[in-house]
């Protein structure tokens, strides 16, 4: 007998695996850090950092920054900033 999975089944039960899976204390130590990071670089402490913000503090940031700030907002979020750790 074969067993058939339907497309939206095979999504939601990849979702549903995606979401059961904790994350590494890796990946847990490297947002804690670039959270307290981004933290000590958000001088004007309104949740976005700016190019001007990145340039001494963080300059991993500062030199990627364009390609974090995709949509050329002028800032980048700590939640961009792990977004694009993850890759």
């Amino acid at each position: 007998m074969r067993v058939f999975i339907s497309g939206l089944g095979l999504i939601g039960a990849a979702a549903f695996m995606l979401a059961a899976t904790p994350v590494r204390a890796d990946d847990a130590s490297r947002n804690k850090e670039i959270q307290e990071r981004f933290a000590k670089c958000d001088v004007n402490r309104d949740g976005k950092l700016t190019r001007d913000e990145a340039k001494g503090c963080m300059p991993r940031i500062y030199d990627h920054f364009s390609r974090i700030d995709a949509q050329g907002k002028g800032y980048v979020t700590v939640a961009e900033i792990e977004k694009m750790a993850d890759r």
